[in-house]
């Protein structure tokens, strides 16, 4: 299995990156990895790896800029890591994609170079929440704003998909984000989204309010990616405090290790990065700001997309009456 992963994403790139290509080679004798990247900048981190074996640099000069918007920046820069990156996905040279560049211009370019699934009218960005009995997917978290009812269903299908190929999650529970329980809560959207989940064949739960999300209340939350962008920000700062404030101040003031490392189990980066789903292919997106580890957990996710058929398990699904009813 070939990984195409974008050496250029992440603030600290290309180091990050490295590392979690050779921490990913490493835990899986069977993977590859292709560094797409400026060669040039790639060839002194990569000497100390020269006899790793299975680990690859493909030429892509350009870089994509957070500033760039991702119509433009396609244009603009056609040799650039995540357009190279992608075009080996799309022409069969490489079984998935990694990127912690612009969500932007990987989702434009993934929708350029791989085409979204029959079915799928927008692709959604989904991110893996910790929580206090387990992983709740929250999808949209900012790929889309201004969602129609039938679009955040079509969310939520893929969700499930994802939770059961990739989590192992039985029958995942669908939540819908809303401001109160009943059903008649929320805009005409949101009301219009829990009638058409009601009378879905999904193992709806209902609505969500915000302070149950970490009670593990549904293995999958969908929201507008307006209101998912914000939760996900908020949620990585809260994670950040608890993760790499207090954990130290706890084994500083003598807590044991065990409970420390509890703490971690709310670190983000432990569970890889994000997927974009409902598009004809493997496409991967990482914080900017991602570690090593986190690089590797995302490669991780990728390949385990690819060896379980998630997309085809997705294209199978979409085509069946039940999600045409929505």
């Amino acid at each position: 299995m070939i990984i195409a992963l974008d050496a250029m994403g992440t603030d600290g790139a290309p180091r990050s990156e490295i590392g979690g290509a050779v921490s990913a080679l490493r835990a899986d004798p069977e993977l590859e990895v292709v560094l797409v990247g400026d060669e040039r900048i790639l060839a002194k981190p990569l000497r100390p790896y020269s006899k790793l074996g299975r680990l690859s640099v493909v030429h892509a000069p350009d870089r994509v800029s957070p500033a760039d918007s991702p119509a433009k920046a396609l244009r603009r820069w056609p040799r650039s890591s995540i357009s190279v990156g992608l075009g080996l996905q799309a022409t069969g040279d490489a079984d998935a994609f990694v990127s912690a560049g612009s969500t932007g211009a990987v989702m434009a370019a993934s929708l350029q170079r791989l085409g979204p699934l029959v079915g799928v009218d927008r692709p959604a960005v989904g991110t893996p929440f910790p929580t206090e009995g387990g992983l709740t997917l929250v999808l949209d978290v900012g790929a889309n704003v201004g969602c129609k009812p039938h679009q955040l269903v079509q969310f939520a299908r893929l969700g499930a998909i994802y939770m059961q190929d990739l989590r192992g999650v039985d029958s995942p529970r669908i939540g819908l984000l809303n401001v109160g329980a009943e059903a008649e809560k929320g805009t005409d959207t949101e009301q219009a989204v829990h009638r058409l989940l009601a009378g879905s064949d999904l193992n709806f739960v209902g609505n969500i309010e915000g302070r149950d999300i970490l009670s593990h209340t549904c293995d999958v939350l969908v929201c507008d990616g307006f209101i998912g962008n914000i939760l996900l920000k908020f949620y990585e700062s809260v994670a950040a405090f608890v993760v790499h404030r207090l954990a130290d101040r706890l084994r500083t003031n003598g807590v044991s290790d065990e409970v420390a490392d509890q703490l971690r189990e709310f670190d983000y980066a432990e569970y890889g990065g994000a997927p974009l789903l409902g598009i004809n292919g493997v496409s991967v997106i990482c914080h900017g700001l991602s570690s090593s580890r986190a690089i590797s957990a995302a490669i991780g996710v990728a390949a385990r997309a690819v060896r379980r058929a998630m997309v085809s398990h997705m294209a199978r699904d979409l085509a069946q009456p039940a999600a045409s009813m929505a």
